[in-house]
């Protein structure tokens, strides 16, 4: 019985999907809810799991546009069966065995007659532990004979795919150095000192996968479409700190998960909503559209690119729930189960720049959302407190609006009491 493997609806917007990698070939024999391929659209990257157990035969090629519901391949699931009951022809072992010679410390005048053996060939370094690769990769990596622990994986996890394998040999031909790797002198630099190599000028052109078009368009849109005007704070991180590490491993051992800060800002962000009720609301055509619950989108990277899981109903959780949900979503990005769903029907938007180094951004509006705060990193500064110069960490904070629908009073004022409940986070205990 064979069994056609399609392209799964991801949403009732998506029409079309790009087919990244297989992990299988056809002729492999796949198990049910093993991985076959990875797919992405303008929105997600998503694995497609065996329905059933049987032998894989492929139709659609890596790199090809899909629609939803198309045949990409086959499962025989009845070729099973068949392949583990056929023998397979073993090579033929010989009877007796042959004792290994010891090589002589000098050869003898004899030897020097008969011909040399032929040169082994060079050895392929066994990937790392636990990288794994797709058949096509490996099947490229074998043929020409790449060392893949030199080779940066930009696939989902950091699995290396069979464009960075590609990039890479097209980096030795032009004798670029690769990271970790010191440049090789040829002979003649070698024999002529002073002589220059060669400059060559290259240039790599690759499409833009359809997340990143995606990406594209949305900003775009924000900026062209939008009123967007940004406004800054600082916040002194010092109580946050403290009660993180003071209660750190406490909380840890009682809900299984890390106290960080996005709980304390996402707790923040929803009492300032509460208070601010155009900054949680959109506009629609001549309408303004207030939304009476809270779902906070959290930006969080990933080797595809930047996307917005929702914590729904915000307001209703723990500091505990909040970190679970963060955690859950980035485990669901790292594997591609990040769902269309998780994604949609956001009010209000956090991003933390902060994790990778940026003091200061101004973070552009996630349409059709009227405001998006971003978070920096933690720097100690000198501040006057009390007539006094001290060392604090301090955080700076920026809040993009459309200034249509949000006046920059209000935005002010809603910036200036995050950083209330964050200076003084027994605030965002009382909801006072």
């Amino acid at each position: 019985m064979k069994i056609d493997v399609k392209v799964p609806s991801v949403g009732e917007s998506i029409k079309e999907a790009m087919l990244v990698e297989w992990y299988k070939k056809s002729g492999d024999v796949v198990k049910k809810d093993e991985p076959l391929f990875l797919i992405e659209t303008d929105k997600v990257t998503l694995e497609v799991t065996s329905e059933v157990d049987g032998v894989l035969k492929t139709i659609a090629g890596e790199g090809d546009t899909v629609l939803i519901g198309d045949v990409v391949g086959t499962i025989d699931a009845d070729g099973t069966a068949a392949v583990k009951t056929s023998p397979k022809e073993q090579p033929p072992v010989s009877a007796e065995p042959v004792p290994a010679k010891p090589t002589p410390a000098v050869p003898a005048p004899a030897a020097a007659a008969q011909p040399l053996p032929p040169a082994p060939e060079k050895q392929v370094p066994a990937p790392p532990s636990g990288l794994e690769l797709s058949p096509a990769v490996r099947r490229l990596v074998s043929e020409k004979k790449v060392d893949v622990s030199r080779v940066t994986g930009t696939g989902p996890s950091g699995r290396i795919t069979k464009g960075d394998v590609l990039s890479f040999l097209e980096m030795q031909a032009a004798g670029i150095p690769i990271p970790s790797e010191q440049p090789l002198k040829t002979a003649e630099q070698e024999i002529t000192p002073g002589k220059k190599s060669e400059q060559i000028e290259e240039t790599v052109r690759k499409p833009m996968s359809p997340i990143r078009r995606k990406i594209a368009e949305r900003l775009l849109s924000a900026k062209n479409n939008t009123a967007m005007l940004t406004t800054f704070n600082e916040i002194d991180m010092g109580r946050v700190m403290e009660i993180r590490s003071g209660y750190k491993e406490a909380f840890k051992e009682r809900h299984q998960v890390n106290l960080g800060f996005m709980s304390f800002f996402v707790k923040a962000c929803v009492q300032a909503l509460t208070e601010f009720p155009a900054i949680n609301a959109f506009i629609e055509g001549s309408e303004m559209l207030y939304h009476r619950y809270y779902h906070v989108g959290v930006a969080v990277g990933s080797p595809r690119g930047l996307v917005v899981p929702v914590i729904r109903f915000a307001d209703q959780l723990g500091f505990a729930e909040i970190e679970q949900s963060i955690v859950d979503f980035v485990k669901k990005i790292k594997d591609n189960r990040l769902e269309l769903s998780d994604m949609e029907g956001g009010t209000f938007t956090i991003t933390n720049g902060g994790v990778f180094g940026s003091l200061l951004s101004t973070p552009i509006l996630n349409t059709p959302q009227s405001a998006i705060l971003g978070m920096h990193k933690i720097e100690k500064r000198p501040i006057v407190i009390n007539d006094e110069i001290v060392i604090r960490p301090m955080m700076y904070v920026a809040l993009s609006y459309d200034h249509r629908i949000v006046d920059g009073s209000d935005a002010v004022t809603f910036l200036k009491r995050i950083k209330e409940c964050i200076e003084n986070p027994e605030r965002l205990l009382m909801e006072v």
